[in-house]
């Protein structure tokens, strides 16, 4: 017996892994290149000085003059968008989604070169996002355009996109394990080693430059006590509240996006309103400005009263809100990593069970997993940045449960709303394929075939009066297959000719062990509804026939295990 392989077998595995190696090290130089970016802008915007030094837009002595930056990148950056790439609009990750689902994986080297440029400038001049949104882009960008350049398939060419994309995710966070579920949850749309195995190695390229080329440490590391049983109850208020973040953040932002959409003003202008919005928050809350990883950590480490956290955290989300709705450039997760460790802290007293500083990371897992729609990568993500290993089944839990509020409540998540919106459905389900579950040789009928020696008069009769009337016939000389003749071919004919002399042009054939998944893509590609199958492509012995309705009967029990509800025992 010839057993059958658990995995697709792809001789060109090696090849994309190997050029995923030099993405993964492309897109680390891609991230470095961005965090400089904005180091200079932030430099640029509010210290007056030429330096590439990290530095906080908080700390400077402008007075109300700062306000009127936001307004200046913003303006900026629309003008980039409109002269430039209206790619470069947005937080990234549902560019990259729409590309890959929709745009056979290509992005134009304009992309490549403006997203990071908008977005330095955006947060240079004191944008609320980060720089992960962003990075996917760009990084993801290095993989198009490298796939575009070689001679690949749609489907290499996204999986080089996703291994630049998460690469660059785990150069700016230092959390690959988190970036390869990323993938896999939002981005692949697809669990196979053709794409994950490529992916799984950029992100160790990346992870591995990170300490030589930006910073070894862990971004914000947190020492928590192991929660006692009393948590779980804790955890799921702490996700219920995190998930209604969640959705009313979601709600919220494209409540926004519309309220944009009906000014009376081009699209280029409307950065520079949100820029006022930032300029504004700006003078009430100067830390709600930029990147805002120094206020994660406090966050997540106790170092601000409630009542501070409250007042930051309201202009944050605010000033966030109204900037992204304009359609400027910058990314998402640190937003929401802020915001989800603020709801924590104002929870923490309420919430027994586990040490204060717990609060602040489980809800920031679960409101950037209720976001994303991702909870496997919010809590890996979570655990990667912090490395609080006791926080691990707190983290489980109340993500979850945010992100069952988020799978009940809303109909998408912040990342597919916006390509809904231009008329694109995204299914994010995954689950195993009726048809790649099942063979060729499971589903195909005995054939009913026409020697090559017989008359077409005599073969016309023979099909007229068999069970079914098919279109196409297998002529067989003993049990090889010569070709398929069509029946309209038939009809046409001399009644005198023999069959063998009026065969179609060869459309293929298929092989019994080949997956109905495999059968179904080549009678697409080729146009057909039938095929014949045969013992070996060199022996050509006739075993079987192929139809659609053959393959229709694979999803059959699937179907009956989805709809059928049975009571098995206690009859």
């Amino acid at each position: 017996m010839k057993h059958k392989r658990d995995y697709t077998a792809d001789r060109r595995l090696p090849y994309l892994c190997a050029i995923a190696l030099l993405i993964g090290a492309l897109s680390t130089g891609a991230a470095w290149l961005l965090l400089k970016l904005i180091a200079l802008f932030t430099n640029l915007f509010y210290f007056q000085r030429l330096s590439f030094a990290a530095s906080s837009p908080a700390s400077h002595t402008l007075g109300w003059i700062a306000a009127l930056l936001p307004v200046a990148g913003g303006l900026i950056v629309g003008l980039m968008a409109r002269y430039g790439s209206d790619k470069i609009r947005g937080h990234g990750i549902p560019e990259a989604i729409e590309a890959i689902l929709f745009g056979k994986s290509r992005m134009s080297p304009r992309v490549a070169v403006l997203k990071p440029l908008s977005s330095g400038i955006v947060i240079g001049s004191g944008g609320p996002f980060g720089a992960e949104g962003p990075i996917i882009m760009t990084g993801g960008s290095v993989g198009s355009l490298l796939g575009q350049w070689l001679h690949l398939t749609a489907a290499e060419r996204k999986t080089l996109l996703v291994c630049g994309a998460c690469a660059g995710m785990t150069a700016i966070f230092g959390t690959p394990l988190a970036a390869v579920l990323l993938a896999v949850e939002l981005l692949l749309f697809e669990l196979r080693p053709r794409s994950l195995l490529p992916v799984a190695l950029a992100c160790a390229v990346a992870g591995f430059l990170r300490p030589w080329v930006l910073e070894a440490d862990v971004l914000f590391p947190l020492q928590v006590a192991a929660p006692a049983p009393m948590a779980l109850l804790s955890c799921l208020a702490a996700g219920l509240a995190s998930g209604s973040l969640a959705a009313l953040l979601t709600l919220a932002l494209y409540r926004i996006e519309d309220g944009f959409h009906r000014l009376p003003l081009h699209w280029m202008w409307w950065p520079a309103l949100g820029g006022i919005a930032v300029g504004l928050g700006g003078l009430l809350q100067p830390r709600a400005l930029g990147v805002g990883y120094d206020v994660i950590a406090d966050l997540l480490n106790q170092h601000m009263l409630i009542s501070a956290a409250v007042a930051l955290l309201v202009v944050k989300a605010v000033i966030w809100l109204l900037a992204l709705g304009s359609g400027t450039s910058g990314g998402v997760l640190a937003p929401l990593l802020m915001m989800g460790a603020g709801l924590g802290l104002v929870l923490a007293p309420w919430l027994p069970g586990g040490s204060p500083g717990l609060w602040p990371l489980v809800c920031m897992a679960g409101v950037l997993g209720s976001v994303l729609g991702a909870p496997l990568t919010a809590i890996v993500f979570a655990f990667g940045l912090t490395h609080a290993s006791n926080a691990l089944l707190p983290l489980i839990a109340t993500t979850a449960v945010a992100y069952g509020v988020n799978v009940l409540w809303m109909k998408r998540s912040i990342m597919t709303e916006k390509i809904a919106r231009r008329g694109l459905h995204v299914h994010r389900e995954y689950g195993v394929d009726p048809l790649e579950r099942m063979h060729v040789e499971d589903l195909m009928s005995a054939p009913q075939t026409l020697d090559a020696a017989l008359p077409a008069g005599a073969a016309l009769a023979q099909c007229r009066a068999g069970t079914h009337v098919h279109r196409y016939y297998p002529v067989t000389h003993g049990r090889q297959l010569l070709g398929m003749l069509a029946l309209r071919t038939l009809e046409a004919a001399d009644p005198a000719q023999v069959c063998g002399l009026l065969l179609e042009p060869d459309r293929g054939h298929l092989l019994p062990h080949l997956s109905a998944r495999t059968a179904a893509g080549m009678m697409a590609r080729l146009g057909v509804a039938r095929l014949p199958v045969v013992a070996g492509p060199e022996r050509r012995q006739l075993v079987g026939m192929l139809s659609l309705s053959d393959l229709a009967r694979a999803s059959a029990a699937h179907a009956e295990e989805e709809s059928v509800r049975e009571k098995l025992l206690g009859n």
